[in-house]
C-alpha cells in the first residue's frame, strides 16, 4: 500500500510556505531568491512576487485636494531575458497652462541575490535614478536596479503625488509576465463621481466600502488693525471615502503575438472618468456624459473650435491654390498637398493646437492639431463641406466609452457625394483617404459646428496589396540566378516610402540583400518613388545562392523559392485579443523557374484553395509544370483588417496549412 504521508507532508509544507509569505518591505525570503522557475509558467522569464497600488486623497488647506498614489512592487528575475523588468518608468503629467505638475517622491530599491548561501541585498543608488523630458506636457521617472543577475529578486516602492486631482492614472492589472499576488486599492472622497471602466478579458470583482474623512481647517483671527492676532479656531467637515479593492492571485502573463495595434488596448487595467464633482454648498460641475458634451466641449476650446474659424492669414495663398481647380475633388486634393508640402509636423500628438494655426502657418511647423485643423479651415473656406475627426492612436487605446482624455489626435474628413474622405497632412507620404496607420484606429468622432458628432470608421478603404514576380533559373549547385519585379499599391506603398525614402539607395538595398541570406542585387531601378497616388516599382536582376538542398542525385527546394513562408505567426494557443493587420491586403507571387539541365521534375506539390470563415480572406496555390519550366501563382488576401478574438483559431489553423503547403517540395531527379 501507497503511503499517504509524504502527499500530505508536502502539502502541509506548501500550505505552510504561502501563508508564510511576508510582502512587507525588505521582507525578501530565501526560499523566494532561491526559486527557479514559476511554477504555474516554465517559460516566464520574471514574475511579479507582489504588487500592491494604494491610490488615495489628500487634502491641504493651501492647495486643496491632491491624488497621492502609492506603489509597491516585488518582482522575481528568472532568466537573462528578464533584465529589463529591472528598469522601471512612472510618466508624470506637466501642466501646460500652469506651473503644476506631479511629483514622484520617497523611492526606495533594492535587488536580492544569494551569495554562498547568504542572502545579499544591493541598494539602488541615486546614480541610478533619471529624469527624461517626454514632450512639453510628460516628463519621465527612470530607475535601474544594481547588480540583477538570474535569479535575483528586486523590491521598490515609491510615491505619486498629483495636483490633479479629477485624473486618476490607468490601473494595470495584467503584465507581460505572471502576477503572484496583487492589491489595488482606490479611495475616493464623495465629493469626485468618477466612473471606473475595466477592461480586458480577466474576470475582475471588485469589492466595495466606506470610510470616514475629515477636513480641519485653520482660521486665523484678525485684530482691528487688519492684522492676524496670534490665535487661531478650528473648525472641521466629516465626509464619506468610497473604497474599492481588488485582490487577484496568479494573474496570467498577457503574451503578444504578431499583428496587434497595441496591446495595452486589451490587457486587463481599470481607468477611471471623472463624471462630476460636487463640494459642499456648491452646484454640480459635470465633465463628461454623453459623447454629445464630450464634442461639444472640446469644440467650444480656444485650441480647437476657435482655430477652424481663423481664416484670414491664408486668404491669399487660398486662392493661388484654388486658381486652377474646379471640381470638388480638385479643390480638396489641391489644398491637401499644399498643407502637407507647406506645413511639418514636430512629432506632437494632440486634439488642441500648441502655438494656434496663424503661427503654426506662418512658422511651417507645428503639431497635429495645429496642421489638421488648418488643413479644414481652409477646406471649409473654400466650400466643402469639412469637419474635423477625433482620433485616438493606436499607443492611445481605444475610447469606448463617453472621454475627452480618451482623444489625442485629430484630424480632418471631407464630405463629397456620398463619401466621406478622411485626411491627415502630418505625412509627407500620406494622401487622401490613406491617413498614416498610427490613426487607423476602429472609431473617430466627426464634429459639426454645433458640437453635435458621429461615430466614423477609420479603417483603409481599397486593399492594399504587393505583388512578386521572378523570372529564374536553378543550377545543378542550387544557386537562384534571375529577374525580379515588385509593385507596391496604397498602404504598401505608403509604408515603403516612409521606411526607404529617407535613406540611400545603397543602404536600403544593403538591407533588402541581408533579408534574404545574402542576395546579390544588380541593375536596380525604382519607378514612382515620390509620386503619391502611383503603385512603386521595383526592378533588378538577382544571384542566390544555397536555394535547393542536393542529396545524391535529388534536388530538393520550395516552389517559392525565397519568399516561402516558414514559420505560423500565430503560436499562442487562446489569444484574448483580435487580429489586427492595420488594412485589408493581398500578396502575390508569381514565379516562373526554369530547372537544371540534365534533371527531370519527378514531385511537385499539388495545388490547393483555402477561404476564412465569412469571406475573411483566403489563400490559393497554384503550380504547373513542364519538362523544365515551373511555374506558381500563390495569391495570400484578408479582406477584413481586423479578426475577432473568436475567429482566432481558424486563422491559426488558415496559416498552419498554408506553411505546410509553401515548405513542401519539389523534387528533381538526374535523368
Amino acid at each position: 500500500m501507497k503511503s499517504k504521508t509524504l502527499p500530505l507532508l508536502l502539502l502541509f509544507l506548501t500550505i505552510s510556505f504561502v501563508n508564510a509569505q511576508n510582502y512587507s518591505f525588505g521582507k525578501v525570503s530565501e526560499e523566494e531568491v532561491s526559486e527557479k522557475v514559476y511554477p504555474l509558467d516554465s517559460s516566464a522569464v520574471a514574475a511579479v512576487l507582489y504588487r500592491s497600488v494604494n491610490v488615495r486623497y489628500n487634502y491641504t488647506q493651501s492647495t486643496g485636494f491632491s491624488t497621492i498614489t502609492e506603489v509597491h512592487e516585488r518582482i522575481k528575475i528568472y532568466k537573462k531575458e528578464g533584465f529589463n523588468y529591472a528598469t522601471i518608468s512612472e510618466l508624470l503629467y506637466i501642466s501646460d497652462t500652469s506651473n503644476e505638475k506631479e511629483a514622484f517622491r520617497g523611492l526606495k530599491a533594492y535587488t536580492y541575490n544569494l551569495q554562498e548561501g547568504t542572502l545579499e541585498e544591493s541598494k539602488l543608488k541615486s546614480s541610478d535614478t533619471f529624469t527624461e523630458e517626454v514632450s512639453k506636457y510628460y516628463s519621465k521617472e527612470k530607475f535601474t536596479l544594481p547588480n540583477v543577475k538570474e535569479g535575483s529578486v528586486i523590491e521598490y516602492e515609491y510615491t505619486v503625488t498629483s495636483p490633479f486631482y479629477y485624473n486618476i492614472h490607468e490601473i494595470k492589472l495584467q503584465f507581460d509576465i505572471p502576477i503572484k499576488k496583487q492589491k489595488i486599492s482606490v479611495q475616493i472622497p464623495e465629493y469626485f463621481v468618477f466612473s471606473p471602466q475595466i477592461k480586458g478579458y480577466l474576470e475582475v470583482t471588485p469589492k466595495a466600502s466606506t470610510k470616514s474623512g475629515k477636513i480641519t481647517f485653520n482660521n486665523k483671527d484678525r485684530n482691528s488693525s487688519g492684522g492676524f492676532s496670534g490665535t487661531s479656531t478650528f473648525s472641521s467637515i466629516d465626509y464619506t471615502i468610497n473604497v474599492s479593492e481588488f485582490e487577484m492571485s496568479d494573474v496570467s502573463a498577457l503574451k503578444e503575438e504578431p499583428y496587434i495595434s497595441n496591446i495595452n488596448n486589451y490587457r486587463a487595467a481599470i481607468n477611471y472618468e471623472l463624471q462630476y464633482v460636487k463640494f459642499p454648498q456648491e452646484p454640480i460641475k459635470y465633465y463628461t456624459t454623453t459623447w454629445e458634451e464630450v464634442a461639444k466641449t472640446i469644440y467650444d476650446s480656444p485650441d480647437f473650435g476657435s482655430q477652424i474659424n481663423n481664416t484670414r492669414y491664408f486668404k491669399e495663398e487660398l486662392a493661388s491654390i484654388l486658381a486652377n481647380t474646379s471640381t470638388e475633388v480638385e479643390k480638396m486634393n489641391a489644398i491637401f498637398y499644399f498643407i502637407q508640402e507647406h506645413m511639418n509636423w514636430n512629432e506632437y500628438y494632440s486634439k488642441y493646437t500648441d502655438q494656434g494655426v496663424k503661427k503654426a502657418f506662418k512658422e511651417k511647423t507645428g503639431n497635429v492639431a495645429d496642421i489638421n485643423l488648418m488643413l479644414v479651415a481652409m477646406l471649409k473656406e473654400a466650400g466643402l463641406k469639412a469637419f474635423p475627426v477625433l482620433v485616438s492612436t493606436k499607443n492611445n487605446g481605444i475610447p469606448i466609452f463617453p472621454t475627452r482624455e480618451g482623444f489625442n489626435y485629430v484630424i480632418a474628413s471631407v464630405a463629397i457625394g456620398n463619401e466621406t474622405i478622411l485626411l491627415d497632412a502630418t505625412n509627407k507620404y500620406a494622401e487622401p483617404n490613406l491617413i498614416p496607420n498610427r490613426a487607423l484606429n476602429w472609431l473617430g468622432r466627426l464634429i459639426k459646428e454645433d458640437g453635435s458628432s458621429v461615430a466614423i470608421s477609420l479603417n483603409a478603404g481599397a486593399q492594399s496589396s504587393e505583388t512578386n514576380m521572378i523570372q529564374a533559373t536553378l543550377n545543378g549547385k542550387g544557386t537562384l540566378e534571375g529577374a525580379m519585379r515588385i509593385i507596391h499599391k496604397n498602404y504598401n506603398a505608403y509604408n515603403f516610402r516612409n521606411a526607404n525614402n529617407s535613406i540611400s539607395e545603397d543602404s536600403y538595398l544593403e538591407k533588402f540583400e541581408n533579408k534574404y541570406n545574402g542576395m546579390e542585387i544588380s541593375n536596380y531601378t525604382i519607378d514612382h518613388k515620390n509620386d503619391l497616388g502611383d503603385p512603386i516599382t521595383e526592378k533588378f536582376d538577382f544571384t542566390l545562392e544555397n536555394q535547393a538542398d542536393i542529396i545524391g542525385d535529388k534536388i530538393y527546394f520550395s516552389p517559392s523559392l525565397f519568399k516561402t513562408e516558414k514559420e505560423n505567426p500565430f503560436k499562442l494557443e487562446k489569444r484574448t485579443y483580435p487580429i489586427d493587420f492595420g488594412y485589408a491586403w493581398e500578396e502575390r507571387l508569381m514565379v516562373n523557374l526554369t530547372i537544371p539541365e540534365g534533371y527531370e521534375i519527378t514531385t511537385i506539390p499539388a495545388p490547393i484553395a483555402i477561404n476564412l470563415p465569412n469571406n475573411m480572406g483566403s489563400f490559393k496555390y497554384n503550380i504547373t509544370n513542364t519538362d523544365n519550366e515551373i511555374k506558381i501563382m500563390v495569391i495570400l488576401g484578408v479582406n477584413s483588417s481586423i479578426i475577432p478574438i473568436q475567429d482566432y483559431d481558424y486563422v491559426k489553423e488558415f496559416y498552419k496549412l498554408l506553411v505546410e503547403k509553401e515548405t513542401e517540395k519539389v523534387v528533381l531527379s538526374k535523368i
